[in-house]
């Protein structure tokens, strides 16, 4: 069964994270919006919009994002996505994916960060076509069930892969090209959706034991988490838990003496 690191670190949203959330849902409304601003007419904007105020993001944000696309508001500018892929050593990888409306200001900021934690950048697509698998991530409420309750559902579905994630959700991962089949069934056995989207999955982890390598790996996780072009981040790297807190741990001791 496939596995992810058992744990990330579980930051509380101060205020700037969740500013960055909403500027992010802002992007993908306004990227949405692009090809048509009518949310009864873009089953994509439609998307966006929901999977927005399921994270909060006020009403006005959702309607100033979707006027940048409606001549409205005269500051709109295009929205891209751009994915950049970096390199460390031992075959430790990570894909960034961006969402920006000035691509010298993102390339120069993410070239930045890496080059900081002394990352290569490698070539676009040479890293997602070979070492990860681009595939459908459902994540589905327990609620008062149990795993066992639902896994007959989960492997009729025709889902590849699933397992148990905290707080309650099983992550399914599904084949692109069976993807609505497959949350199509899962809607209708009765399952309740959190949330679906394309994730890389990488093939195979690389484990790592050494505490300097580990807090170089979560600092510059962190400093991706606050870049306001940052959407989502995908690694094959694999810290064991306890080393995670005890990282965790010397980063908030630092920050406390400074």
């Amino acid at each position: 069964m496939w596995r992810g690191p058992v744990i990330e670190r579980k930051r509380s949203l101060t205020n700037a994270l969740k500013w960055k959330v909403f500027t992010i849902h802002a992007k993908l409304i306004a990227m949405a919006a692009q090809k048509w601003w009518d949310p009864d007419k873009n089953p994509t904007l439609l998307d966006a919009i929901e999977k927005a105020k399921k994270a909060n993001v006020p009403n006005d944000n959702i309607a100033r994002a979707i006027k940048k696309w409606t001549w409205e508001d005269k500051s709109w500018a295009l929205i891209q996505e751009i994915f950049y892929e970096w390199y460390w050593v031992g075959w430790v990888w990570i894909i960034v994916k961006t969402l920006t409306d000035n691509k010298n200001r993102t390339t120069s900021s993410v070239r930045h960060l890496f080059n900081k934690y002394g990352w290569n950048l490698w070539e676009t697509w040479a890293v997602s076509s070979f070492w990860f698998k681009f595939m459908w991530v459902i994540l589905v409420n327990l609620n008062s069930k149990k795993l066992e309750d639902i896994e007959e559902i989960i492997i009729e579905s025709g889902a590849d892969d699933y397992l148990l994630e905290d707080e309650g959700q099983v992550k399914i991962i599904a084949d692109k090209q069976n993807m609505w089949a497959t949350l199509k069934f899962l809607k209708e056995s009765g399952l309740e959706i959190a949330e679906s989207s394309l994730e890389y999955i990488p093939q195979n982890f690389i484990s790592i034991t050494l505490f300097d390598k580990a807090a170089k790996i979560i600092k510059l996780i962190e400093d991706l988490e606050e870049d306001e072009d940052v959407e989502k981040v995908w690694h094959n790297y694999d810290i064991p838990d306890d080393l995670q807190m005890q990282v965790i741990e010397a980063i908030e001791k630092s920050r406390f003496r400074t």
